[in-house]
Order: structure tokens, then sequence, then C-alpha cells
């Protein structure tokens, strides 16, 4: 281990969600066949080091920090203002347990806009394109480009590299991406980007060869969606323009009419920034609920309280339109050979899935098509920048 540290092997991939920051470091080296259950046979990305800042902005955040069999390592109850200064408070814990620093800086960017569209290094253009970008995603895109300056402050040396999570699905046909309004709006960027597309391809390249060509995978967490896969690529997915559209999710309403939207702008009075924080914010399971969008929190209401009709509609509500869309894909595809849950709720919530897969095997969906199997999208994250560099290096 010391050898592979010491040839500056290392790549720290960063996953920033809306409050929290997910880490792994990384080196090249021979998989543990004993712990990897991907199909692929040659040398991977192992992690060293993975964690985590959870609850950025609330009175209850945490570090967390565990070695690569999963032994704790680092544990502080800690209030990270923000995800720079959750990097920060990191980056000062990983360095109490390797003493060199990464060669690269991977960047989970949900929204690269309509011209960042495939993964590449952080270039000045890249960023200035980013900026350009923020409309597309002004929940998202401002939060990138702090986290990727502080990680240049913090790591002056590495290369910094942008994974774009719509990037997977570039392959969608027109058919698929293009949304029912004037032409002259697609060709301003309007259309449907599709989004998950880290998790989406590490699930990819989980299954290797052994992918059929008939596939859904549906990440389901806090952010939600379910993507049609033909050999390997992606020909549709729930999510749109923003990771706002789609099935309903934790806090964010997915598809709604758009009169719905007219309605609240005219007679609710509501201002752009109230509606979009209504959307992303007040929408979804916590709106169903009466204010909770953990899944297994509410589970835990409707078994404990029967007569808790909230909790048990807003489960049920979110599995049936996983559902409605495993029936829609599986007619676009023409059959199914493969569905595969991940994600929290995908991984973890037997009802949700029980739930979502009901009523669907008289179409050609048996159990025996079924797999749970982990995202590892920080894993991916650095795959794609170990491609990357020694794509520079090799030019």
């Amino acid at each position: 281990m010391k050898e592979l540290i010491g040839k500056g092997n290392l790549i720290l991939a960063l996953n920033s969600g809306s409050s929290s920051l997910k880490f792994g470091v990384y080196f090249r080296g021979p998989k543990d066949n004993a712990n990897d259950s991907d199909n692929n046979n040659e040398d991977d990305e192992q992690p060293l080091l993975t964690g985590s800042a959870d609850g950025i902005g609330h009175s209850n955040g945490s570090l967390n920090i565990r070695s690569a069999d999963g032994t704790p390592l680092t544990h502080r109850d800690h209030v990270h203002e923000s995800q720079s200064d959750a990097l920060t408070a990191l980056c000062a814990a990983m360095r109490e347990h390797i003493q060199t620093v990464p060669v690269a800086v991977g960047h989970r960017i949900v929204h690269g806009g309509p011209k960042l569209c495939t993964h590449q290094r952080i270039t000045p253009k890249v960023l200035d394109e980013l900026r350009l970008a923020t409309h597309f995603a002004p929940l998202h895109i401002p939060q990138a480009l702090t986290l990727i300056a502080s990680a240049q402050s913090i790591f002056p040396s590495a290369a910094q590299f942008a994974c774009f999570d719509d990037a997977f699905h570039q392959t969608m046909p027109e058919l698929a991406s293009r949304l029912p309004i004037p032409k002259s709006y697609f060709d301003s960027g309007i259309r449907r980007y599709g989004f998950h597309g880290i998790s989406y391809e590490s699930l990819v390249h989980h299954f290797g060869a052994k992918l059929p060509p008939r596939a859904i995978f549906a990440h389901l967490g806090n952010g939600s969606s379910l993507c049609a896969l033909r050999d390997g690529r992606s020909i549709d997915t729930t999510m749109g323009l923003t990771p706002t559209g789609g099935i309903p999710m934790g806090t964010r309403s997915g598809d709604l009419d758009p009169g719905v939207l007219l309605y609240l702008l005219r007679n609710a009075k509501l201002s752009a920034d109230e509606l979009e924080a209504l959307l992303n914010h007040r929408s979804g399971l916590f709106a169903l609920s009466g204010g909770q969008s953990d899944v297994k929190t509410l589970e835990e209401r409707a078994r404990s309280n029967h007569n808790d009709r909230e909790a048990a509609l807003a489960l049920d509500i979110f599995a049936v339109s996983v559902r409605k869309m495993i029936g829609a894909y599986m007619a676009l595809l023409g059959g199914l050979d493969l569905l595969v849950f991940t994600g929290g709720i995908g991984e973890h919530s037997r009802r949700i899935r029980s739930a979502a897969t009901d009523a669907l095997e008289p179409l050609g969906l048996t159990a025996d098509k079924i797999q749970i199997v982990p995202t590892q999208e920080e894993r991916q994250i650095a795959r794609h920048c170990r491609r990357m560099m020694k794509h520079s290096q090799d030019s």
C-alpha cells in the first residue's frame, strides 16, 4: 500500500449533494475478488479511504471516514456551514491517514448545460461555460463552482476533472430528448437531459459484457429516476431539463401538469424563486406525508399507526409512479431482460421494490430478472479521471 501511495497513484472523487459531500480516495490495482462483485476481471480503482460529510448547513452535521474494508477511522459531530467548509474539514481529517496528496480530483457535476456534454478536464474555459449554464441548474452549478475553487486551492498541483451527471444520456435519440415546444427552444438547449448518469455508468461497468440488451435501471433515493437502456446505452430517462422532473421524489415534485405552474404563478402569486423552492424543497414525499421525506421514517409511520394515511399514501404514490415507468419502458424496449434497483431506497426498501413491481409479471417481469446493485458513483468518477489522465498523457 505504501508503494502505491508513494507513486502518486491517488485520485480523490467528490460527490456533492444538497446537504452532503461524499468522497473516495482511490488507487489503481488488482480487484479483491472476495469483496468485489463487478463482472470485470481487469485492474480497477480500489478504495483507500471513503467517507462523507453529512448534514451540511444543519445542526446534526457529522464527518465520517472509513478504511477500504469499512472500518471506521474518523467520526466527528460538527456543523459544516457549506460544501467548501465540509471539504476543508474532510481533507484535514484525510491527511491524518494518508500523507500523499492526490494527483487528480474528480467532481460530480449535475448539469453541464447544452455545451458541456462529456466528462473533461476543468480549464478556465470550462468554468466560463459552467457559469453561463447556471440558469439550467441554479441550485447546483453555483455550488459546484464554489467546490471546484476550494479543491483547486487545497490541491493546487492536482488535475481537476468534471464528470457530468447528464453525459451518459447523450445517446438518447431526439425522439426522447425533444420536448413538444417550438424548435427554437430546443436549439437554445431546452430539452430532456437526464441525470444520475454516473450512477448508471457504474451499473453498466458492474455488469460488463453480462449486461443484457434490454435493461431498466431505477436509481431511487432522495432524488430518483429511471433509465431505459438498449445494449448498455441510454435511450430514455425520466428526469428532464432539470433533476426536478420525472417521478415524485423526497422533496421534489417530479412532472406536473404545466397548468399547475401557471395557476401558482397567477393565482397564488408565487414568484419564480418561491415556485422553485416549492417544487424542489416542499413537494414530493415531503408534501404528501405532511412534512417528512425519509422513506424509512415513513415506513415506520405506516407500520406503527395503521391510521397514518398520509405516510401510506406518500409511499404508494411514489411506488406506483415507479411501476408506471417500468411498464412504459418495457413497452419502449419491446420486453425486458433485467431490472436493477439502486440508490438508498432502491437498495434498502423492500416495500417500495415490491409495490413498484407488483402486477408486472403478466407483462414479462419475473423475479429472476430483478437485481439489487449498490451504486458506486465515487468509484466511477475515479475511473473517468484515470482514463482522462491517461488520454492526456498519451496525446
